[in-house]
């Protein structure tokens, strides 16, 4: 019998039955990987199986008939699933943050647009980072009742699976992600077909299957192309995540904004916000205007200046060169009947969206781009990569300030129960009670302040011991999947030692994150390690890109430094570097190592996952570490500036690392009091915990984009989206008089009289200004002077007094405090509207002589 997907194989005469029906729904709920109350009903089906997979539904899809009936049966079981079959109505059922928050629901949906989901290890469509934001804040949304529902794509090979051969070479693999052994189902329509989606390519159709992933009372649509329909060069879109050239990436886009818009049109989902996560969707953005110019029958300039009003773009890059450029005649090739036949705009037109200057016709075509001129709001994902953003985007904002430049940053933060220990768990809940993480936490750090050390220290050493064990069993694997020898394999299973300093240092290895600072001065970290008083130990995991041969060579180093310098049995490096080999490492670790070179480092996620489980933070000053770092939570190399790929640098930090080590945190953690606690690590441990873990959480990340863009964002496209738009066309109106009759704007005398008040500290400001066309409430006329040290710019607004005269100068006066030299003020002009947003929907600015 042929497997049919959504329904598990082997119990067909029961399929109709209550507890089997139950059965599937909890596996097909993501929910279950951070809650993990069911998990012990999936081990007693099958627990060798769901100890290598974790994923419920293929333990469901492969066990037996027999055993299925055999416990359904059982008494125990039963009560088991149907008091987790109660838990989880009752969770569907609860009043949520945003509910009793927002009770008036002025937020229906929000669209969240990525490129790869990191939700379970039973889904592997992820690489890192932004997977991993994206699947968290996805998760948090579920916790807090806010209604965001996720669009990706579904990798039929995902991203590379790693070996490590003998010698330290990495050997990349590609598994099929078979569909029917994933926790997903087929998205049907209301006939009860597989809902098929049908785009415009070159030479036809492109027919794109789609699929749904339940999480919680949220929803994760994904798209794939791997339909009998397409040619085989378009069944390989959805492949690899972030794989082939830049013609594949250019295809996997299209499908992601463009075909994950078209799915929402589909289900009749109307979001107010699309948030863009990475520029990576930013076609959603063209998409999204199609459809309004079909539904309110405007120009596209019309519907783009309405919705884009809705959406949010979130870069995660530090670099120009990260983001993704695509050749003009590739663009072409893609969009240019999309753009003539469906937007009704000639494909310059459409490529001028993505270029910093819109008519230079050799210019790539910008993604970042396109999602910054198509959005209403732009943010960094720590304060220091806003300001890092605001730099990078600059080009697009000709004569404004930097610190003007319209990018702001919501920090990212991590899922909290998704990466706590069982032992950490514990510790929360009897501090701060089980719901925790399901509304604001303002309130955390004074109850687990108050936590005392022992306890503190009982779920340390609880932790440690459980990542000791885990990478026994995993080392074990490996060394067995390689053909290792019989003696090696046996030695895996003593490594390391459950009392011993742990340090983990996992993540992608590329050049910019210096994995082998640690190794300039070998001898010294020998030394460090195999101390007989004071020992330490080392868990590194972490693969290269496949065509980062710098990566691969890194990975090659560190093998051969546990080899030359017989270090087994303290440095352990686990291959395959997946989200559960993650997971065991930030509950396990003591101290989480990060040294990447600043500030390439936008956010970085994998160091706040250690904050719930006690583990500390030793790092460089970039990222989020920039904001989370004070002496009393952790550890910080480096001077908070940047320094390049200087080699002196990079010398001088590596003696610092070894120093810190060397003479702060090795012997903090070996001082024992009477009671054989390290009481001022465990003190360290405390405030981390305590004052990191809420701030760095997924939850505060959603309420902050819930309160700060997502609610405002509705609000304003909304606005502009009533009585078919006509706001929208006021604002184009606006945009359009603004650049005819700009260029005639000039000023004429600009005075200061310190004593026309009356007041010896402040200056009066008198402006004679030409406006030509405009009018004086086209404009806002400012006193402007940059920030002292590096603050805030000063800003006053100007009043017009009357009408412009018969010489066509209109006059604006206004005081400022004369705390600084006269000079230091500059008088400015900006395009005004209400309803605009300046300068995202016009640049311009003129600036007095």
């Amino acid at each position: 019998m042929s497997k049919s997907y959504g329904t598990p194989i082997g119990y067909r005469e029961s399929a109709e039955s209550e507890a089997f029906g139950a059965l599937s729904r909890l596996a097909l709920d993501l929910r279950w990987s951070w809650n993990h109350e069911a998990d012990e009903i999936w081990q007693e089906l099958d627990p060798d199986l769901w100890q290598h997979t974790h994923n419920p539904w293929v333990v469901l899809q492969t066990v037996s008939g027999d055993v299925l009936k055999k416990h359904l049966a059982e008494s125990g079981f039963r009560e088991k699933l149907d008091a987790l079959v109660r838990k989880r109505a009752a969770a569907v059922s609860a009043v949520s943050w945003f509910s009793q928050k927002y009770p008036e629901k002025p937020l229906t949906a929000v669209a969240y647009f990525s490129m790869e989901f990191m939700l379970s290890e039973a889904l592997p469509i992820y690489v890192g980072g932004l997977g991993n934001v994206a699947g968290d804040q996805l998760k948090s949304a579920c916790d807090l009742g806010v209604p965001v529902i996720g669009i990706g794509l579904l990798y039929q090979q995902g991203y590379f699976r790693q070996e490590i051969g003998p010698n330290g070479e990495q050997k990349d693999f590609y598994p099929y992600n078979d569909p029917g052994q994933l926790p997903i189902s087929p998205l049907r329509s209301t006939s009860g077909d597989w809902l098929r989606l049908a785009l415009p390519f070159p030479g036809g159709l492109l027919w794109l299957r789609a699929w749904q992933v339940q999480v919680g009372q949220n929803t994760l649509y994904l798209l794939d192309s791997n339909d009998l329909a397409n040619a085989p060069v378009y069944r390989g879109i959805t492949a690899e995540v972030y794989g082939g050239d830049a013609e594949t990436r250019i295809r996997q886009e299209i499908v992601l904004g463009i075909g994950g818009w078209k799915l929402l049109e589909a289900l009749n989902i109307q979001p107010e916000i699309c948030h863009l996560n990475e520029g990576h969707a930013a076609f959603a953005v063209l998409e999204r205007a199609r459809s309004f110019m079909q539904n309110a029958g405007c120009d596209f300039e019309t519907a783009l200046t309405i919705t884009r009003a809705g959406n949010l773009f979130t870069s995660h890059t530090a670099v120009a060169a990260g983001f993704d450029h695509f050749d003009p005649v590739l663009m072409a090739r893609y969009l240019d009947e999309y753009a003539t036949g469906q937007l009704h705009i000639p494909i310059d037109d459409l490529l001028a969206l993505g270029r910093r200057y819109p008519f230079e016709q050799r210019e790539a075509f910008n993604m970042a781009y396109l999602a910054i001129r198509g959005s209403g709001g732009v943010n960094g994902v720590s304060e220091l990569h806003g300001r890092v953003s605001r730099h990078l985007f600059s080009p697009l904002y000709w004569r404004w300030p930097t610190e003007e430049v319209p990018v702001g940053h919501v920090t990212n933060g991590v899922h909290m129960p998704s990466w706590d220990s069982a032992a950490s768990d514990a510790l929360w809940e009897e501090a701060c009670g089980k719901d925790r993480w399901m509304g604001a936490t303002e309130s955390l750090p004074d109850r687990l302040l108050s936590t005392a050390d022992d306890r503190i220290w009982e779920m340390r050493e609880a932790s440690r011991a459980g990542l000791v064990n885990y990478v026994r069993r995993r080392l074990g694997d490996q060394l067995a999947a390689g053909a290792a020898t019989a003696e090696a394999q046996e030695e895996a299973g003593t490594v390391f030692d459950p009392k011993v300093l742990t340090l983990g240092f996992a993540r992608r290895f590329v050049p910019y994150k210096r994995i082998d600072l640690l190794l300039h001065d070998p001898a010294r970290l020998v030394r460090l390690l195999t101390d007989a008083r004071r020992p330490v130990q080392l868990v590194i995991a972490g693969k290269a890109p496949p065509a980062d041969e710098e990566g691969k060579e890194l990975i090659k180093r560190w093998i051969s430094f546990i080899t030359q310098w017989k270090m087994s049995r303290h440095v352990v490096f686990l291959s395959d570097y997946d989200m559960l080999l993650a997971e065991r490492l930030v509950q396990g670790v003591d101290v989480w190592l990060n040294t990447p070179r600043r500030p390439w480092e936008a956010s970085g996620t994998s160091g706040m996952k250690v904050l719930v489980n006690g583990g500390l933070n030793f790092s460089e000053l970039d990222g989020w570490w920039v904001e989370a770092f004070r002496p009393e939570v952790g550890w910080a190399i480096g001077d908070g500036k940047e320094h390049g790929d200087d080699p002196a640098w990079d010398a001088q930090e590596a003696n610092r690392l070894y120093s810190i080590l060397e003479q702060e945190i090795v012997p903090s953690f070996y001082e024992r009091d009477e009671r054989g606690i390290p009481a001022a690590w465990v003190a360290k441990v405390r405030q981390s915990m305590a004052t990191l873990t809420p701030f760095f959480s997924a939850n505060r990340t959603v309420r902050q984009y819930t309160e700060t863009y997502y609610l405002p964002a509705a609000g304003r496209y909304a606005a502009r989206a009533a009585d078919t738009g006509a706001l929208g066309h006021r604002i184009v109106a606006w945009k359009h008089a603004i650049e005819a009759g700009w260029d005639a704007v000039r000023f004429g005398d600009v005075r200061a009289n310190p004593q026309a008040t009356g007041d010896a500290g402040k200056y009066l400001f008198d402006v004679d200004l030409f406006l030509g066309k405009l009018s004086a409430e086209q404009v806002l006329v400012e006193m402007y002077a940059r920030g002292v040290g590096g603050g805030t710019p000063f800003r006053q607004k100007l009043e017009a007094r009357g009408q412009a005269g018969a010489d066509g100068i209109t006059h604006y006066s206004g005081a400022v405090p004369a705390n600084r030299p006269v000079g230091d003020f500059t008088a400015r002009v900006i395009p005004y509207m209400r309803e605009a947003l300046v300068p995202l929907e016009t640049t311009r600015i003129l600036w007095q002589r």
